[in-house]
């Protein structure tokens, strides 16, 4: 009796009573919501996030992939504490967007200007009118079920089901959100993932209409898999035979190389969206680009094609944690932390053949993703959960939060710099018992 008493009045149970009486659903933000309730967080230290009761969890969800040096980095809390004490923002410039933006760009020679905003979102938001307004043409094209944000043109068919997602040829541009306009999702042309003779096919059917081709090389809505090379090449051939522009989605993939994932392959994109843990902790994102391309931002010889402003785009907190954290992040630590991702894929894979199980384990750098089936998918349909597989899958990550892993909804997992071998050997340890726990189901 007393330890049902004691699950009612947790202190995480009351919170989230009192947040549903002034938030809808109790929350700001959809993914921290779980049955019964929402965990809420007391602290974070490193790998681990400390709740409310006391109880200590591993992180390899990291804010959705935001924080790569894990919680409260001392070299991070010390910069901006400094900077805490100069101001926060202000409407005049600052230095620390000068040093970040000349940063930023030496990592990767294709960006040749930048812009900052304040998330992954706007990021995208702006590459996409930047095409635009570059091109004078008003169509976009995207890969199908990929995730881009909240932006009303780059979630199209992010959440397309069986019932209307169309022919694979020709897949339908699907709403998210209700009340959508119908003729916004005419102007989103979706293309089949890696399938390089029905993706063209499609964008030669717009070619005169459209303005860029968006892309993220390893997207985490169709599996956390990697775009292939002659995928990539053929996209890159396209835009620049017909006058459009490619729009690399690098908001998580950033973390994946010194320049980014770009760098894996033998192309570079027109303009990059670029967010999360540039911003050592703080909401960010940013633009950038050919500097022929970034021209329709500059207000400096008349009205910009483009005008884009921010009340906190480029505020001297982010840039000095994002300065900070990045030159944290150099080739030594990018190259430890995809070899951890190598461990983390290898170990989760010995685990499923330990299990038993029809399971997988996709990723690449130091991202990963669990699947519950034998064959990884190649495409987002392949991808996609029927309600009853979503359920599974759910009290799948359920048992490894309660093994003390916390991990994105889709059981994908994001390393950060503060983990070590220990904590990847606990991570296959837990997968292990999360994947007994539902064999029978599966």
């Amino acid at each position: 009796m007393n330890a049902n008493l004691h699950t009612e009045i947790s202190k995480s149970a009351a919170l989230f009573e009192r947040a549903k009486s002034v938030l809808p659903g109790g929350c700001s933000r959809n993914t921290i919501l779980r049955k019964p309730h929402p965990i809420y967080v007391e602290r974070g230290q490193g790998c681990y996030v400390y709740d409310v009761e006391g109880v200590r969890r591993t992180d390899f969800a990291n804010n959705i992939a935001s924080l790569i040096h894990g919680h409260a980095h001392p070299a991070i809390v010390d910069a901006v504490s400094e900077q805490l004490g100069k101001g926060t923002a202000f409407t005049l410039g600052t230095e620390a967007e000068i040093d970040y933006a000349e940063y930023i760009r030496s990592r990767n020679p294709a960006f040749e200007r930048i812009r900052f905003v304040n998330s992954g979102t706007e990021a995208v938001m702006a590459s996409l009118k930047a095409a635009r307004a570059f091109t004078g043409r008003p169509k976009i094209a995207k890969v199908e079920g990929a995730y881009h944000g909240l932006y009303d043109y780059a979630e199209a068919s992010q959440t397309a089901k069986p019932d209307n997602w169309g022919q694979p040829e020709r897949p339908c541009s699907v709403a998210v959100s209700r009340g959508t306009p119908q003729r916004l999702l005419d102007d989103v042309v979706v293309i089949p993932f890696n399938d390089v003779q029905g993706a063209l096919k499609i964008l030669g059917e717009h070619r005169d209409q459209l303005a860029c081709v968006l892309l993220d090389v390893l997207p985490h809505r169709i599996g956390v898999i990697p775009a292939a090379e002659d995928f990539i090449q053929a996209l890159r051939r396209w835009t620049e035979h017909n006058g459009a522009l490619l729009i690399f989605d690098e908001v998580i993939t950033f973390r994946s190389n010194y320049g980014g994932a770009q760098q894996w392959y033998d192309a570079q994109p027109d303009i990059t969206a670029l967010g999360k843990m540039i911003g050592g902790g703080f909401p960010v994102g940013a633009i950038a680009g050919r500097a022929e391309v970034m021209e329709v931002l500059n207000p400096l010889h008349g009205p910009a094609p483009f005008p884009l402003s921010g009340t906190f785009s480029a505020n001297p907190i982010t840039m000095v944690a994002g300065l900070t954290a990045m030159k944290l992040y150099d080739p030594h630590a990018v190259a430890k932390l995809n070899a951890l991702g190598d461990r983390a894929r290898r170990s989760i894979g010995e685990a499923i053949k330990t299990a038993g199980v029809p399971a997988c384990v996709t990723g690449q750098g130091s991202m990963f993703r669990i699947h519950l089936s034998a064959d990884a998918p190649a495409n987002y349909r392949q991808a996609y959960l029927s309600p009853e597989k979503s359920a599974i899958l759910s009290a799948f990550v359920g048992h490894l939060f309660d093994g003390g892993l916390i991990m994105v909804e889709t059981g994908t997992g994001f390393l950060s710099t503060a983990m070590s071998e220990h904590d990847i050997d606990n991570l296959a340890a837990v997968v292990l018992a999360a994947l007994r726990k539902i064999k029978p189901c599966l």
